[in-house]
């Protein structure tokens, strides 16, 4: 880092500063306020309104230590102005050079300048814990409003703003943007806004600026949306700079395929699966998100990308996250490929070592189509000729393990999948390093899934009605609480729920699966379940993706109040894969937060997932919807993707003309907001 770039603080505020992203001086002029503070206008006691932050300024009356109800340090304040008004100081911690500080004001008649909202105290009118200070003769009253840091412990408020003001008259904040440009799009320069949110003045429109939408936070808000831009769009020319094998196919293998399914494809499933393979045969890798509904058919669109590479003389891993997801991929697959003559493989963690090894010896030199888990990234894991990766529930893989699939063969391209949509002003920021393709189609003959929801209190007649179903020849899941702060918890909540249904529905076959059980056992638990050997399988959340059982009708999910939107909406997608009419039950225990109140509200009036995932983007913000892939790339501090849909638009055009004609200001652009933080997604 540049000396003059260097923030000038003792070694241990730069220590603490590193915890808040702090380490140049332009990080502390994009460091901006929660919020502020107005210390510019003086209220008297006697009007001084209840429960808002007011300032005062009075003469200390008197201070005294009472010991009773607890040790507190007490201060009486005359109104300064000769009103008669009166207000109590009332400190229930404090230290001694405190009380002999408002002792020493006292005795010399200085005036006391108090921050903080009134109540109505036992005495009168009474602040807990104000901020003040002692004035000095004729000192006046700040001429703008105080800004609230985000902070850390041992960095005060004071400390930040002295730091902040002292990088504003250093940092180089030379716009590169003109000032018709700024007039164009209604925004000030860079230097004009970050100098008004950090100082702004009273006349400003505070509910505007509290809001983030006054024009000087837009002018912030384009940047960052701007800088998270060129890092990915940069990474994503990256990409296509690299070579790659061109997997042209002729299309034979996939032709015979679909030739023998017994289903068609929708039209969405063909326009995605054309888009993929102009992607594979070109000579760079392919970085593509196909991404759709829960039953939308991802599957057989991945299944035809195989067929081109495998075609073409290469081979084609397909990683899922779970062994369950993982082992309903192969088993759909190997009835697929081996009637077609393919060499379909299965690798994962709960084989034995000496099959595990004879597996990898078939990914090395004959195999085709490798199916696993994370165990097709170990070390001990080679392909002959990797050409295609097919990572699903691709957000549940961090940037690592995606690498590490990758270079595994010779730049292969990538094709990952996500069942969760993602809405689009998310796509347009989160994944501009990535082309994204969207089955927008359901498959003819699904039944729409009817949901409900039920309190704990009526558990009786959802037992009745899994009864109901099960007489009726269909299947039911029951899906157990979610506790995310233990797994053994969870087991032991799995247990308990199968041991009271075993009890509470004697006569039919319940069987018990979760992530603790062996790789044979989840196994034979799903096979007995899809050969209708089981008629109500309790489970924990390994069965939120890729189960596909088409006798399954009823979906019961007990404490649903602890699971997000996206789980429901993965479990719920559970049933109604056949020509039944099936129904999702949502069992919640009373009573409810409003957030938890709103997330079931949500879920029981929509079905499209589009639809739920603005809902959830909305109350869980971008960095957590997104899950693993935030690492690596640039969060967003103070944009809101839907509050600022315009500015993501403006950033994407800007980034990608930027790009093309003015590298210089790129790096420029970059360095400013990301320094040596940038990291380009590679992934």
């Amino acid at each position: 880092m540049p000396a003059a770039d260097a923030i000038d603080a003792p070694p241990a505020i730069r220590n603490r500063l590193r915890k808040l992203g702090l380490e140049r001086c332009v990080d502390l002029v994009l460091h901006l306020p929660l919020r502020y503070e107005d210390e510019t206008r003086l209220s008297a006691i006697v009007d001084a309104p209840r429960g808002i932050p007011v300032q005062i300024e009075a003469r200390i009356l008197e201070v005294t230590v009472q010991q009773a109800p607890r040790r507190q340090l007490v201060a009486r304040l005359g109104d300064a102005a000769a009103s008669g008004g009166v207000l109590w100081l009332r400190f229930l911690s404090f230290y001694g050079s405190q009380k002999s500080g408002l002792e020493a004001a006292r005795d010399q008649g200085r005036r006391l300048r108090v921050f903080g909202e009134i109540r109505d105290g036992f005495l009168g009118p009474e602040m807990i814990h104000p901020r003040y200070r002692v004035l000095a003769d004729d000192e006046p009253l700040p001429r703008s409003l105080t800004p609230v840091y985000p902070t850390t412990g041992g960095v005060s408020q004071g400390t930040l703003r002295r730091l902040i003001g002292r990088a504003l008259d250093t940092v180089d904040l030379a716009d590169l943007f003109d000032d018709a440009w700024c007039r164009r799009h209604s925004l000030p320069t860079l230097a004009a806004a970050l100098t008004l949110l950090h100082s702004p003045p009273p006349a400003v429109e505070q509910a505007e600026l509290q809001a983030r939408r006054h024009p000087a936070w837009r002018r912030i808000k384009f940047d960052e949306l701007l800088a998270q831009q060129l890092s990915l769009r940069r990474a994503w020319l990256a990409g296509r700079s690299r070579g790659a094998p061109a997997l042209a196919g002729g299309g034979r293998l996939a032709g015979r395929l679909e030739a023998a399914l017994p289903f068609a494809l929708t039209g969405a499933q063909r326009r995605v699966a054309a888009e993929i393979a102009a992607d594979l045969a070109q000579p760079h890798p392919m970085q593509r998100l196909l991404q759709g509904d829960v039953g939308s058919g991802k599957t057989i669109v991945a299944a035809l990308a195989a067929c081109q590479a495998i075609e073409a003389g290469y081979q084609a891993a397909f990683m899922a996250p779970t062994e369950i997801l993982a082992e309903q991929h192969y088993l759909k697959l190997h009835a697929w490929f081996a009637p077609l003559g393919v060499e379909v493989v299965w690798l994962a963690g709960g084989l034995t070592k000496k099959n595990r090894q004879a597996k990898q010896q078939q990914a090395a030199t004959t195999a085709q189509l490798i199916v696993g888990t994370h165990a097709l990234i170990q070390e001990s894991v080679d392909f002959a000729r990797l050409g295609l990766v097919i990572i699903d529930e691709q957000h549940r893989f961090g940037v690592v393990q995606r690498l590490a699939l990758r270079h595994k063969g010779a730049n292969p391209h990538q094709l990952m999948m996500s069942a969760t949509p993602i809405p689009r002003t998310l796509a347009m920021s989160y994944y501009a390093d990535l082309d994204v393709s969207v089955i927008d189609e359901l498959p003819p003959g699904r039944s729409p899934v009817r949901t409900r929801l039920f309190s704990q209190t009526r558990r009786a007649e959802v037992t009745a009605a899994v009864r109901a179903v099960v007489a009726c020849g269909r299947q039911v899941y029951w899906v157990c609480p979610l506790i995310e702060e233990s797994a053994k918890l969870e087991l032991q909540a799995a247990l308990d729920t199968w041991a009271a249904l075993t009890d509470e529905l004697a006569g039919l076959r319940i069987g018990l699966l979760h992530g603790r059980l062996r790789s044979d056992q989840k196994a034979a638990v799903m096979a007995a379940f899809v050969a209708g050997e089981i008629d109500l399988l309790v489970a924990t959340t390994v069965i939120e993706v890729g189960v596909d059982v088409a006798n399954a009708s009823l979906m019961v999910i007990e404490h649903a109040e602890r699971f997000g939107l996206s789980q429901l909406h993965q479990l719920r997608g559970r049933v109604g894969r056949g020509a039944h009419d099936s129904l999702c039950v949502l069992l919640y225990q009373q009573p409810l937060s409003r957030t938890a109140r709103a997330r079931l509200k949500i879920i029981f009036e929509n079905d499209d997932g589009f639809e739920i995932a603005k809902h959830d983007l909305c109350l869980r913000g971008p960095g957590e919807f997104i899950g693993c892939r935030q690492s690596g790339v640039p969060l967003l501090r103070y944009a809101d993707l839907d509050a600022d849909a315009d500015l993501v638009g403006l950033a994407q055009t800007t980034a990608v003309q930027w790009l093309r004609d003015d590298p210089a200001r790129v790096r420029r652009h970059l360095q400013r907001w990301l320094g040596e933080r940038e990291d380009l997604l590679k992934a």
